[in-house]
Order: C-alpha cells, then sequence, then structure tokens
C-alpha cells in the first residue's frame, strides 16, 4: 500500500551497516564498560522506539518518554543479556509496545499531536509540505484504529517487521497477525480513500 511505504524509510532508524557489530555485541560491550557501544546501539535502536511510539501514540512529547524509557530499561538489562536469545530489537519493540499500552490506559484520552515533518533537505518546500501532510493523514488515521490492528500495521507496514517477528513481539500467532495487519491495511485504505488526489496519489 503506497499510502503506507511512501513515509516507511524515513520513520525508520538506520540499519547496522555491512561488517559493523551487530546489536547482540554492541550490547554485550555496553556490559563490559563500553559506552561508545551504547551511544551506536542507541543510533540504531533509538529511531525505531519512537517511531513505533510516535505512531501508537500519537503523542510527540510521549513517545520520546517512552523511547528513553525503553532504551533505560535496555541498558538495565545488558548484563544479564545472553547473545542469542532473542534480537535485541525484538526485544525492545515489545518493551516500547508494553510501555505504549502503560501509558495509554492511564491517559485513554490524548489529542493527537502534529507529526514531525519529514527531514529531507534534498525535496523542494511544496514536496515537503505534501509529505507532511501525508504524514499527517496516515497518522490521523492509523489514530482510529482498534489497538492491536496499530501496532500490528505500524510494525510491518512501517517498521517493515516480518509477521513471525511481529508474532514474537506481540505474542500472538503469524496467523493472527496477518489477520490485523489486513484488517488494519483495509481501514487505512478506506480512511484515506477520499483523500488520494488531496494528497497528491495517483490512481493506480
Amino acid at each position: 500500500m503506497e499510502d503506507l511505504t511512501s513515509i516507511s524509510e524515513g520513520a525508520r532508524g538506520g540499519d547496522a551497516a555491512a561488517g559493523a557489530p551487530s546489536d547482540d555485541a554492541l550490547l554485550v560491550l555496553f556490559a563490559n564498560g563500553d559506552h561508545g557501544a551504547a551511544r551506536d546501539l542507541t543510533g540504531r535502536l533509538g529511531p525505531r522506539c519512537y517511531s513505533v511510539a510516535m505512531r501508537v501514540l500519537g503523542n510527540r512529547a510521549e513517545a520520546e518518554d517512552v523511547a528513553q524509557e525503553a532504551m533505560m530499561r535496555l541498558w538495565r538489562m545488558a548484563p544479564d543479556w545472553r547473545p542469542g536469545q532473542a534480537k535485541v530489537s525484538t526485544w525492545l519493540y515489545r518493551v516500547t509496545l508494553n510501555l505504549c499500552m502503560d501509558l495509554k490506559r492511564r491517559k485513554p484520552h490524548e489529542a493527537l499531536d502534529a507529526v514531525p515533518e519529514p527531514q529531507d533537505g534534498a525535496k523542494t518546500v511544496p514536496e515537503r509540505i505534501q509529505e507532511a501532510a501525508r504524514a499527517d493523514a496516515l497518522q490521523a488515521a492509523l489514530m482510529q484504529l482498534p489497538e492491536r490492528q496499530r501496532q500490528a500495521v505500524v510494525l510491518r507496514h512501517i517498521e517493515e517487521l516480518t509477521n513471525p517477528e511481529i508474532a514474537g513481539i506481540m505474542d500472538i500467532s503469524v496467523e493472527a497477525v496477518e489477520s490485523l495487519t489486513a484488517r488494519g491495511k483495509r481501514a487505512l485504505a478506506k480512511a484515506l480513500a477520499g483523500r488520494r488526489e488531496e494528497l497528491g496519489y495517483e490512481d493506480d
């Protein structure tokens, strides 16, 4: 669905470069006193934490708080981490979603804040305005989805995780992930259908 994938690159943090230490290795290095490893891992995973929290919560300040708390929990857990038992990113996504759900239970009626404008100096002002409008429209549509559908759609179509990865993060079956994402994607398409021309999407 182009409405989702068109902004996914801006929402996700960069992957480890070829030959760079793995998340596992960086976490072990940090546990052994290498604070440079923490900086590298934060640069790699922090933006993803924030992206997921922002899409789930729809509130910039709260997303920043959730991302910061998720990373703090990662550092506290580091001495007990066993390399190879799970992906660090999977563990972090699960913590991030749990923190989001805890926050929403405490404050169930938060208003939607503005979505940060995508940063790309190569784009013209009209292009940046249109891209921001698309991000706003997608965020507003996401916030109308049931909680679990929104989480699944964010992880699948914005974070671009596989269905088995999402199943592990959300503690549900792959079939349940497929059902949630399919229903969520249909709901988003319906919500955005009347705004395709306004948002600059060409007809398929």
